[in-house]
């Protein structure tokens, strides 16, 4: 069973669009949304939604009214100012302390230092995770909630899930697409993949943010291919990024030309290759071919 993992150094680069192409083109695989911050990949796929599980990221504190004594403890000890002397009062203090839930960031210091136990440290649900079918087989993606955090830890348990689901179903490849960028979510959808494929575009930024994630996926030792999207848009850039790869010991294995098929497919919600059988297609087959090449 071999993992390829699709990330991009920004956003809107196409790594979504190509990703969905890859399913259409692939076959006995498994897929992967790991872009939880921002999941996408459903808007084209459509998925039947099999099973729905809460996402459990982490702890958070919170006053028991009842026993809060208004010591003040837990205030000095919180690093994150987010202890209050505001709350209601008891039967033992005309005002208690309560925890704002925002600024909590459940470390857990409070709770272990509080005279009274009177502060609850409870599991919090940071949003949710699915087992779904869709049109080219198995997909496991998630939903962060608004604000949440811990998106590095969700993304490790999607690709568990994946792996799962692929080793009961006697799958050969798992296609995961990735988050943009170079943050947690980014390195916790590498680590352990056979092939990442970064998808960039021929501008300043693009460059700029593809030399970044380029420099991270060399971290890990994981062989890495690049794919230009859009590359007939600035050919001088394109030249730049090829040279820089060299430089890197990293290959363009394949380049997009621009096509409005891209727009066009996402809003009749299927990938680019179902829609057109034009020259972008047989851009996207010949990157296909030569991402399996490599594995």
């Amino acid at each position: 069973m071999k993992e390829l993992v699709v990330i991009s150094g920004k956003g809107g680069t196409g790594k979504t669009s190509i990703v969905a192409s890859f399913a259409a083109l692939a076959q006995n695989a498994v897929l992967a949304d790991c872009d939880v911050d921002a999941a996408d990949l459903h808007l084209i796929l459509e998925p039947r939604v099999k099973q729905t599980s809460d996402f459990i990221g982490g702890k958070q504190a919170s006053v028991v009214t009842e026993k809060c004594i208004g010591c003040g403890k837990c205030e000095d000890v919180c690093n994150f100012d987010a202890v209050f002397f505001n709350g209601q009062a008891n039967d033992v203090v005309e005002k208690t302390y309560t925890i704002d839930p925002i600024a909590c960031e459940g470390c857990g210091v409070c709770t272990y230092f509080c005279q009274n136990d009177a502060i609850e440290f409870k599991d919090t649900v940071n949003g949710q995770w699915f087992i779904s079918d869709t049109r080219f087989g198995p997909m496991v993606h998630a939903k962060l909630g608004i604000a949440e955090e811990n998106s590095g830890k969700l993304v490790s348990l999607i690709r568990k899930e994946t792996k799962r689901i692929a080793e009961e179903q006697k799958k050969d490849l798992i296609i995961v697409d990735g988050s943009p960028g170079i943050g947690c979510p980014v390195i916790a959808s590498i680590t352990g993949a056979d092939i990442v494929l970064i998808v960039t575009e021929p501008t300043l930024s693009g460059k700029h943010d593809l030399e970044r994630v380029a420099e991270l996926a060399a971290g890990f030792n994981i062989p890495t291919l690049i794919a230009i999207n859009k590359f007939d848009l600035n050919p001088d850039m394109v030249t730049q990024i090829e040279e820089d790869a060299r430089k890197r010991n990293m290959k363009v294995i394949g380049k997009i030309r621009y096509d409005k098929a891209f727009t066009k497919a996402q809003i009749m919600k299927c990938s680019v290759v179902e829609y057109t059988g034009g020259a972008v297609t047989e851009d996207i087959k010949a990157l296909w071919r030569n991402v399996t090449y490599a594995f």
